[in-house]
This record gives structure tokens, sequence and C-alpha cells, in this order.
């Protein structure tokens, strides 16, 4: 109560535009389909995801960025942005910065907090990626929104060169196709799952996606046996060191995968891995230079 009362004169102040502010606006649909009116030119902006505040900075004139959400650590500028809680989402704090248009993705942001924001006023507008492709689209979509289209397809033009590149070093590079499981939890076990980024990721890279099921979520939750039948050639979330200690020493079975017998064991980059943003081209070449890479050279310690 207390909260809807702090906003109620703030809802006011929104909703007392000028008619030619009003009228100076665009209608749209964000990739969820959801219809939304938009203003025709944004002067404050504000993203919900990391990845989203990403694109932000790389396309729209930073002084029109009047926030950030505490997971945002690129580029540096963004810690000179006012902090806003996205988990739970701190509505007070976020209406107090009068954001034209907020940013996120699906999945971050919950639809009843997209709604409560487009009841204030502000509308919300959900991007949604399932390749690399759709995160080159999502900044061309970001810059003609925000008026700054010509910027962005400088970017997604290089981003796409850069990917040409990279699939025509994989094929020269990748005898095989190994299979990849990437882990983002150790117990249990969760990894990336066959309809997320990291499948198209991974086939840019040289591989693919050890896991060819489509599980409910995109992140599933997998048995020793499930891993076990998988039997994956690369297997990514940490040092052969620091997985030969926690995850294999909790599941010993899993020794018997090709991965661990071949030494074939990862670190990756979390917040490359994680933020379907600019740097995207980025996180594939780093899995393509671990596909490329030999076996660890640090020996199995003898039981």
């Amino acid at each position: 109560m207390r909260v809807l009362l702090l906003l109620l004169p703030l809802a006011l102040l929104l909703g007392c535009q000028s008619e030619a502010e009003k009228t100076d606006s665009v209608q749209v649909r964000d990739d969820l389909g959801r219809p939304l009116q938009l203003p025709a030119h944004p002067r404050r902006v504000l993203a919900l995801a990391p990845s989203m505040t990403e694109m932000l900075f790389a396309v729209a004139d930073t002084a029109t960025i009047v926030g950030r959400v505490p997971q945002d650590d690129y580029p540096a500028a963004v810690y000179r942005k006012p902090v806003v809680n996205n988990y739970p989402l701190d509505l007070e704090k976020l209406v107090l910065l009068k954001p034209d248009v907020v940013f996120t993705i699906e999945g971050i942001t919950s639809v009843d907090d997209a709604k409560r924001l487009q009841d204030l006023g502000i509308p919300v507008y959900f991007q949604r990626y399932r390749r690399v492709e759709d995160v080159f689209k999502g900044i061309d979509d970001v810059g003609r929104l925000l008026g700054r289209l010509p910027q962005a397809r400088h970017l997604t033009d290089s981003l796409r060169q850069q990917l040409r590149q990279l699939t025509l070093t994989s094929a020269r590079l990748t005898t095989k196709t190994p299979k990849v499981l990437a882990i983002t939890w150790l117990d249990p076990i969760y990894c990336y799952g066959q309809n997320t980024l990291f499948t198209n990721q991974i086939r840019y890279a040289g591989g693919r996606n050890a896991i060819t099921e489509t599980f409910p979520q995109p992140y599933p939750a997998l048995t020793r046996e499930y891993v076990l039948k998988l039997n994956p050639d690369v297997l990514l979330g940490g040092t052969f060191e620091k997985l030969d200690s926690t995850f294999f020493k909790n599941y010993p079975e899993l020794k018997r995968i090709n991965a661990y017998k071949n030494r074939r064991v990862f670190p990756i980059t979390g917040n490359l891995m994680e933020r379907p943003g600019p740097r995207v081209v980025e996180s594939v070449r780093e899995l393509q230079g671990l596909l490329n890479q030999g076996p660890s050279k640090l020996p199995i310690p003898a039981r």
C-alpha cells in the first residue's frame, strides 16, 4: 500500500504530458508480440537486463541512459549510472528516473512487472533470442526505436562480417564436430539446453550441443545417468582442476565421459556466455578457441 501511495503522484505526473508529446509516438510490437506505444524520439531509456544495457551503450547516445541494474558491469561507463534493483523490481526508484521506455529480455522481467510499469505510463519492450542473428536483429531494433539505426547497422554489419570469418575458420580447424555440454550449476547439474542461444553459438564455433532433446526449461537439470548417456566430448563450466576436485568428486561415475578421459574440460567467461548482447561474437570466438584447444596439461591425480 505504501508503495502504491508513493507511486500515485508520480503516475499523475507522468500522465500529465502535453498533447504534442502524446501524439509524437509510434505503434510497435515487441518480440513477445505485445503491442506498445513508444515515444517517437525517446530521450530517457533504461534496461533491466545486462545484455540490453550493453546494447544501449553500444547504440544509444549514452546521455539518454538513465540507470542500470546491479548485475551490470560492462562497459565501465555503466558504473556512472544510478542503480535500480531488478530482483525484485524497485518500481518506486525506476519511476523516479522517468524513463520514456524500458528494455528487457524474455525470462528476465516478469510480464506482471511489465504491466505494472505500463499502467504507470512506462512502456516495456521485450526482446527474445534463439539464434545469434536474433541478437543482431535486436541491436538493429534498438537503433530503430531510438533513432540511431545508422549506428546500429554499422555495428551489426561489422559483427556479421566477424561471424562469417569465424565460421570459415571453424570449417578449416575442426576435423569433427565435438559434442559439448555447458554446465551452469554443479549440484544439481543444470546445463544449457537445446532451446538456448548456446546451441547456435556452439554451432558457429564448430561444435554441437550435446543435449539434443528439447526440455520445457531452457536450462534443464540433468541426472548423472543422462550425462553419461550424452557422453560429451567437451565439458564447459570450470577448469579441469576445479571440476576434478568438486564436480567429478561428487559424481565419480562421470569420469567415464570422454571430456574427462581426454581432459577436455574448460572454463568459460560467464558474462559473455550469459549475455546475448553486442559481445555475442566474442563469445563464439572464445568457444571456438576452446574447441580447438588441446587437453588440459594438468595430470589426473592418482587415486
